[in-house]
């Protein structure tokens, strides 16, 4: 598949999803070297150069086709980016995508991430015809668990200690949505 041109930018009452740029670096590297937000997001950068390589998968994922990912911004300010959130390894043969995310812990529990996932589970299913959505979560990320499962993902398994993050190997809960459910 092609890039996804023009790049789509999606909106509700509260929030702009639009595409990551070069100027979000800042941003990018603020979010992902924060202790809070890293726990369990897997990727930690150490120095804003580091942080290069985060945006250049980004954009990699949009020019391969193979996955969209967007910066979250409140609506009056579409310029600063307070998290990301976006698919990834889309398979279009089989019609899916992982879904990933991350948030500012400032804008913590006010419902963003809620909204905004609901925005691309739309495009995901509409636009692009995907089938199913799928998530992996560490086994203590109890916010992000309760999220998936409010937004319709059911619960399939745990991976034992599928993931080696920093010093240990941690299991991964795996949840799914389908298409078809409501």
């Amino acid at each position: 598949m092609n890039a996804i041109l023009p790049f789509p930018e999606l909106r509700s009452a509260r929030f702009v999803l639009r595409q990551i740029l070069q100027s979000d670096l800042n941003a990018l590297y603020v979010g992902l070297s924060d202790p809070r937000v890293n726990l369990y997001y897997g990727i930690a950068y150490h120095s804003e150069a580091a942080t290069q390589e985060q945006l250049d998968w980004y954009r990699s994922l949009e020019n391969d086709g193979n996955g969209v990912w967007w910066a979250i911004c409140a609506a009056q300010r579409p310029q600063q980016l307070i998290g990301a959130c976006g698919i990834y390894e889309i398979d279009h043969y089989n019609r899916n995508a992982d879904i990933g995310y991350w948030l500012s812990p400032q804008v913590w529990g006010q419902g963003v991430m809620q909204e905004c996932l609901k925005l691309i589970f739309e495009y995901a299913f509409r636009q692009l015809q995907l089938h199913r959505l799928e998530a992996e979560v560490e086994i203590d990320n109890i916010a992000s668990r309760k999220l998936l499962e409010k937004l319709g993902f059911m619960h399939e398994g745990r991976r034992r200690q599928v993931s080696w993050r920093g010093e240990k190997f941690v299991d991964l809960d795996y949840f799914g949505l389908l298409r078809s459910t409501p």
